[in-house]
């Protein structure tokens, strides 16, 4: 009986260690695993670097009609945007131009809304995109239609 116990207690560690030592492999390969995290897909790049000018008493931004924009607090982009944020949005010419990963505004009835696109497509009504709030546990209901979008976030100032 006793051996039983040991041999059982044996296997115990040895199976402890194995997982033990496999998690931290991974770990080191990949510290963020530790975290189990999904990444989302980033928004575009909309202004190139060439656009972009820093001096020692200003920042300059290369942007045709960019436009300013408050948000409300509804948490729904938290912790990315709230309510003390400032952004830069630039209104999209084509479709071409918004891209799963983007920041868009975009008219709901009286509401504008701000929301990461997660998909787009085509239907019978034509383009349009998938948007979800980063906080926000499921996607928005209705699909986004291009002549809704307001704008492009295409930076942040806290």
């Amino acid at each position: 009986m006793k051996y039983k116990l040991l041999i059982f207690i044996v296997f115990l560690i040895g199976w402890f260690s194995h997982s033990l030592y496999a998690e931290t492999s991974i770990i080191k390969q990949n510290p963020l695993s530790l975290f189990n995290t999904t990444e989302l897909t980033s928004p575009s790049d909309h202004i190139e670097e060439s656009q972009i000018h820093v001096y020692k008493d200003r920042v300059v931004i290369e942007l045709n009609k960019p436009y300013w924009s408050k948000f409300s607090n509804t948490n729904s982009m938290d912790p990315l945007l709230d309510e003390f944020s400032n952004g830069i949005e630039i209104k999209p010419n084509s479709i071409d131009q918004v891209s799963i990963g983007d920041i868009i505004s975009y008219k709901l009835g009286n509401n504008i809304i701000i929301h990461r696109v997660i998909n787009t497509g085509f239907d019978a009504k034509g383009w349009y995109a998938v948007t979800k709030g980063d906080n926000n546990a499921i996607q928005d209901l209705e699909k986004v239609r291009f002549n809704q979008i307001e704008g492009i976030l295409v930076g942040i100032l806290y």
